[in-house]
């Protein structure tokens, strides 16, 4: 194996290496929408907890889109590291 042959191997396992990261951001859709339709199936079963039951519905969906902040970090070291 020549020298350009394992360079376009590499950049391939890279761009292999990139997409497996970004693998995580479908789990990650589907958790921010399984808080939110929680959310809104508690708030329409019980509207008087709305006060309480929202914050912890956005603390939620902040937590969860930092694993996909975090998986998007990886996939750019990935590529361009």
């Amino acid at each position: 194996m020549d020298a350009e042959a394992a360079r376009y191997i590499g950049e391939g396992m890279k761009y292999i290496g990139a997409g497996l990261a970004v693998v995580g951001l479908f789990g990650v859709g589907l958790g921010i929408s399984n808080i939110f339709s929680t959310l809104i199936n508690s708030t329409a079963r019980n509207p008087p907890m709305q006060e309480k039951l929202f914050p912890i519905g956005v603390l939620g969906f902040a937590l969860t889109e930092a694993v996909a902040l975090f998986a998007l970090l990886i996939a750019f070291l990935i590529l361009f590291g």
